[in-house]
């Protein structure tokens, strides 16, 4: 992404602060003539007008006062990431000495390093020479006199310090996009863009249909949808290559700065092919469940433990061959050419459903559910286009609600004599 000249950044936040291009280039210790160059940097970047001049001074537009909210967060990460890199130790003024060394095209090629862990592929993807991105990545480490790569059986590699400034980094960098969004917003033009890292139930069903709607109304704003386990998921969340996750809760305590919120109880159903032996069935036996070969969650997954349990509460084994699968695509194949079971959401396979590929059968458990929510950063500050799809994401899940409330569910089933 596109990141303005770190010092015109902070000659932007002084002026906010003082008040004034001669107080702030008296902080800076820079002339008056290069903090007025770097605020109208600033304000081509943005596109809009940051401050209103008079003989007293200068004053934030609209446009400033939302972009210097933006800022401000978008240092402190920075600050953050050179504390964290340097220690706790690290009197304010060394920091701001080292702060004062590194560029934005350097935590760029960082991001980019940590990405990739390979200066190949990251030049490549950059499309920069390799000696290229070799030089900014030893200028920042002496920049900062700190050891960011090191030499292993695999390479040059990123060290754990260099993963940490990079995510300080892209969450800087991130908040900089949305500042960009919301003077757009201000200026009554469309722009942006939203990563939601949307895990099986979410990006068959639910994030679907909050998109269909969201994009009527915000067409120009761009929305990714990223795939993946879990933990690759709120891996990326904490570094801000997502923006929030869609999908099971888990049960764990999760660290971080990440909060959780319920949308709604998503109900599970035993799933077979429309062909399946048991497909016209309404109340399975303990026989049933294990006279076919099944397809399991994975070991990590919430799921896994529902799926655990649906044998465990009957008194009965676990199938000990199964095929474990996190892909919809290929358990529809399994379920559809096979007399494989599977548990999952219903909601998972609506579409199956209605097109009679797919049987949901009634747990033998009774109503049984997991916690489907939004996961965000705690410091997260949507723009106003992402803080109208989450609220339309919101209403998409209460309607799912209130529609599996007037379904008829089974009774459970006893447990063997």
């Amino acid at each position: 992404m596109s990141v303005p000249n770190l010092r015109h950044l902070q000659a932007f936040h002084e002026v906010m602060a003082a008040g004034s291009i001669s107080a702030a280039s008296l902080r800076m210790h820079l002339t008056q003539s290069a903090v007025t160059q770097a605020i109208a940097a600033i304000e081509r970047y943005f596109n809009a007008p940051l401050f209103t001049r008079s003989p007293y001074g200068m004053h934030p537009t609209p446009a400033g006062t939302v972009c210097a909210a933006r800022v401000e967060r978008a240092l402190a990460q920075l600050r953050d990431g050179i504390q964290e890199l340097a220690g706790s130790e690290v009197s304010a003024a060394r920091r701001e000495q080292l702060f004062r060394r590194i560029s934005a095209p350097q935590l760029s090629s960082l991001i980019k390093l940590v990405e990739f862990r390979n200066f190949t592929h990251a030049a490549r993807a950059t499309g920069v020479s390799q000696p290229t991105m070799h030089r900014a990545a030893r200028t920042l480490e002496r920049a900062l006199d700190a050891r960011l790569f090191e030499k292993t059986s695999h390479g040059v590699v990123p060290t754990r310090e260099a993963e940490k400034l990079s995510r300080r980094a892209h969450l800087a960098f991130v908040e900089i996009a949305q500042a960009r969004a919301d003077i757009d917003a201000l200026e009554g033009r469309e722009s942006g863009r939203t990563v939601i890292g949307s895990m099986p139930l979410a990006r068959s069903f639910l994030i679907p249909n909050a998109l269909i709607r969201f994009t009527r109304e915000h067409a120009e704003h761009a929305v990714s949808i990223m795939e993946g386990t879990y933990e690759h998921l709120l891996a990326a969340l904490q570094s801000g290559q997502a923006d929030f996750l869609v999908g099971a809760l888990r049960d764990i305590r999760v660290n971080g700065g990440i909060v959780q919120e319920h949308l709604f109880d998503d109900p599970l159903s035993i799933v077979v092919g429309a062909g399946h032996p048991l497909a016209k069935k309404r109340k399975l036996s303990a026989t049933d469940l294990t006279g076919h070969p099944w397809i399991a969650p994975r070991a990590t997954s919430p799921l896994k433990t529902h799926f655990e349990a649906l044998f465990k509460d009957l008194g009965i084994e676990p199938p000990q061959r199964f095929i474990e699968c996190n892909s919809l695509g290929a358990a529809r194949a399994l379920l559809m050419s096979g007399d494989h079971m599977m548990l999952s959401s219903t909601n998972q396979v609506h579409y199956e459903l209605q097109a009679g590929m797919l049987v949901c059968l009634p747990h033998p458990g009774g109503r049984v559910v997991r916690k489907i929510g939004l996961t965000v950063r705690d410091d997260w500050r949507p723009t106003q286009a992402q803080a109208r799809l989450l609220a339309i994401v919101r209403e998409t899940a209460n309607r799912l609600e209130h529609q599996e409330a007037e379904r008829p569910h089974a009774a459970p089933l006893s447990r063997p004599g």
